[in-house]
């Protein structure tokens, strides 16, 4: 298994979320027989799907990571108990400053910190290690929201039966 990415910047334009997809799927295509994303929609409207179906290839489940992480019922569980949640995988809780603080401008407008998170209540902090450090990381990214913290170990959740599925289904394909 060969893995290739594409900028976690565009999360804030999912709208480039599927061409950017495309491109690394087009790109692929001579040196790969098999090719499966592991990307949720993450905002794309479907329109991931459609680009997907195009090209006959498949992704993992569920609309975003936080979906397929945490798992499908499990993360429908979270929403319906609170839905003014924020949520964080280690990636985000990494890479927090950088990609939602600098990239939502609330860094050099502080005042746009209402506006994003004020109708957020806690910040879901979805642990794919046991990390210590990005556990504070993760808890000083609540404290700056100013919202409650809730650390809930995942793993990779249905990312690693999803890539098994599609790995044994590339297998019998053969």
């Amino acid at each position: 298994m060969d893995l290739q990415a594409i900028t976690a910047d565009l999360h804030a334009r999912p709208e480039k979320i599927p061409a950017a997809v495309a491109e690394k799927i087009d790109a692929a295509r001579e040196q790969y027989q098999h090719i499966f994303v592991a990307y949720g929609d993450c905002g794309t409207s479907g329109e991931l799907d459609r680009v997907l179906e195009e090209r006959g290839v498949k992704r993992l489940p569920g609309a975003h990571c936080y979906d397929f992480l945490a798992g499908g019922d499990r993360y429908q569980q979270l929403q319906e108990q609170e839905p003014g949640s924020f949520y964080l995988t280690d990636f985000l809780a990494q890479h927090f400053q950088r990609l939602v603080i600098e990239i939502l401008g609330i860094d050099r407008y502080p005042e746009l910190l209402e506006t994003y998170f004020g109708n957020y209540t806690r910040l879901v902090y979805l642990a794919q290690t046991d990390s210590d450090e990005l556990t504070a990381q993760a808890r000083a990214a609540a404290d700056q929201l100013g919202l409650r913290f809730e650390r809930i170990y995942t793993g990779m959740g249905e990312m690693v039966p999803a890539l098994d599925a599609a790995m044994q289904e590339a297998l019998w394909r053969n």
